[in-house]
């Protein structure tokens, strides 16, 4: 497991499964001599994207921010279709760092889409039961709404068996919450209606965890966004707002489905990676 200790906060990226999806789709219009520069492709045309929550020990709390894909979940077909070549081990990895699932008291969820999602609930016993019990699971109100009332585009990723085991657990917000002091939710739309990013601050120093406005390295473009936008115009101009702040003040960005980075910090002009935290 790679690990970064961020002041007080000790970050742990657990494996939570990895997805293969169409490059195109992930780069959207951006023509993909373009794209495949900046990340490969196999012979399927997908391009290969963990999901790996990230674990965040601080101010003796347990926490997530997000919760890979989960295991058992999938059908033969959705194996297939989203190029799922492993599931999650997050409860083997954090047995290795002696924490039990019930031992999670907060997770941090940007949006609720189902590689997201899908590790918040497992199968036990042929029930669906919650993975961690006992944590207050953070999502903005306009995420929660929809995953409870999916529309025609969203029923597809938004389903029922990773929220039904796991309501009574739900707190929402609405705009901006202080999760924990130096933990920051931030609602910004555009992937999803509901969708947020993280700051982690410590310091004067500050983590950007920008989610699927950036799900890799090469998404850095603010007008590189994907298809699977449900509001692509509010990506892109959240991305520039978030993008230009980070490189000015010198943020490290953080990635859930990087295949190769799990921290980047960029020159000012976003031209240059200047430090990185590679994912082994």
């Amino acid at each position: 497991m790679d690990t970064f200790q961020f002041h007080d906060m000790a970050l742990t990226w657990l494996k939570g499964g990895t997805t293969h999806m169409d490059g195109g789709a992930m780069f959207g219009v951006v023509p993909k001599p373009l794209w495949e520069k900046k990340y490969p492709v196999n012979e399927k045309n997908q391009i290969e994207l963990p999901s790996d929550p990230l674990f965040i020990q601080y101010k003796g709390q347990n926490i997530l921010l997000e919760a890979g894909i989960g295991y058992g979940k999938f059908t033969d077909k959705q194996l297939r279709n989203y190029g799922i070549s492993d599931q999650s081990h997050i409860e083997d990895n954090l047995a290795q760092l002696g924490v039990l699932p019930e031992e999670i008291d907060i997770i941090i969820m940007t949006h609720l889409h189902f590689d997201h999602a899908c590790g918040l609930t497992k199968w036990v016993d042929a029930k669906l039961v919650s993975s961690f019990p006992n944590a207050k699971i953070y999502v903005s109100d306009i995420e929660w709404d929809e995953m409870k009332n999916p529309n025609m585009r969203s029923l597809n990723t938004y389903w029922k068996e990773n929220w039904e085991p796991i309501e009574n657990q739900i707190v929402t917000f609405s705009g901006l919450i202080e999760v924990v002091e130096g933990i920051e939710m931030i609602h910004t739309g555009g992937h999803s209606n509901g969708h947020c990013i993280v700051l982690l601050k410590q310091n004067d120093e500050t983590i950007i965890h920008m989610a699927d406005l950036m799900p890799t390295h090469a998404h850095q473009n603010p007008l590189w966004v994907l298809a699977y936008d449900d509001y692509p115009m509010t990506s892109i101009f959240a991305k520039e707002k978030w993008v230009n702040e980070a490189l000015q003040a010198n943020y490290w960005f953080s990635f859930y489905h990087d295949a190769f980075y799990r921290l980047v910090k960029w020159s000012e002009d976003g031209k240059e990676m200047i430090d990185k935290v590679e994912r082994t």
